[in-house]
């Protein structure tokens, strides 16, 4: 990563229009993929031509497709290095719109701990390699070069941002940029070794019975699950609870018979991704109406 301009942090004032696609097309010729960011600091959601992944998504989301939508679509799916695109109407008009720059770490070949308070820092600086960091709000940015899946709550106020996700772009840091260290590999494994349900599938109680599941007929579950996805992209307000409410719906049909699987679980939590909810809370909401449900 080269020294593009960096972009004022928020809060502040708010970056003109020019300076973040010029920032964005300064990234680009790097091979950074960049995209923008709403209020907030999460992307755009989903245009309607694409709602519940109707286009079958874009193809580094491994999914069906391509996906031709010219917008700012499917959250960090949508950065991208082109510059046709970055300058192209539908994408001017979300600058105006955009409070600040991301780019998808993963995609430039990096991955990013984001540590997210003074706490985090000191354990990164006892445990890590030193590499590159970016100061953040609270926090900082560790960089190094070298990819893996990305993980939330790796540890208390440390995150892990690589495949799959994005990261604010706040300058290009300083110090050198050091290779991916197992160190942060191993925080992973310790992280799916903790039941989280994503992106893994959700271990549940067996129901009372032979053990056969009332909802194997796959058009049973495929409806419920599309309905629950189009209850949460079509939420205008409360988004926190409309997640936390659909979870739950799905869960107390689906949660005890072992019928949802990861496929099932990661669509719900990119429907509620791409209404700016974070991994993190997803996974809190998840957890919560688990315990609700006693699962």
């Amino acid at each position: 990563m080269t020294q593009p301009t960096t972009i004022r942090r928020v809060p502040g004032p708010r970056p003109q229009p020019a300076e973040l696609l010029r920032t964005a097309l300064e990234l680009a010729a790097t091979g950074v993929p960049v995209l923008p960011l709403r209020a907030g600091k999460v992307p755009f959601g989903n245009c309607r031509q694409c709602a519940d992944n109707a286009c079958g998504g874009r193809p580094n989301m491994k999914s069906a497709g391509p996906c031709r939508c010219p917008g700012v679509c499917h959250a960090w799916a949508a950065a991208t290095t082109d510059p046709a695109v970055l300058t192209s109407p539908a994408w001017t008009a979300a600058w105006h719109r955009a409070v600040t720059l991301a780019y998808h770490a993963g995609g430039a070949g990096l991955t990013v701990v984001d540590l997210d308070d003074a706490a985090a820092i000191a354990w990164a600086r006892d445990t890590l390699p030193a590499t590159r960091t970016v100061p953040t709000t609270r926090g900082e940015h560790w960089i190094y070069r070298g990819t893996m899946t990305s993980h939330n709550a790796v540890r208390p106020g440390v995150d892990i941002k690589s495949t799959m996700s994005y990261a604010r772009w706040l300058g290009p840091g300083t110090g050198t940029m050091t290779a991916l260290p197992d160190a942060v590999r191993v925080l992973a494994v310790k992280e799916r070794s903790s039941a989280r349900p994503m992106p893994h599938a959700v271990t549940v109680p067996a129901r009372v019975g032979n053990g056969e599941c009332p909802h194997r007929a796959p058009a049973y579950l495929a409806r419920g699950i599309a309905m629950a996805e189009q209850r949460i992209t079509e939420a205008r307000s409360a988004v926190h609870a409309t997640v936390y409410r659909t979870f739950l719906a799905v869960l107390s049909t689906h949660g005890r018979c072992g019928c949802l699987t990861d496929t099932h679980i990661v669509r719900l939590f990119t429907a509620a991704q791409s209404k700016g909810e974070t991994a993190r809370h997803c996974t809190e909401a998840w957890n919560n109406a688990r315990t609700t449900l006693g699962l």
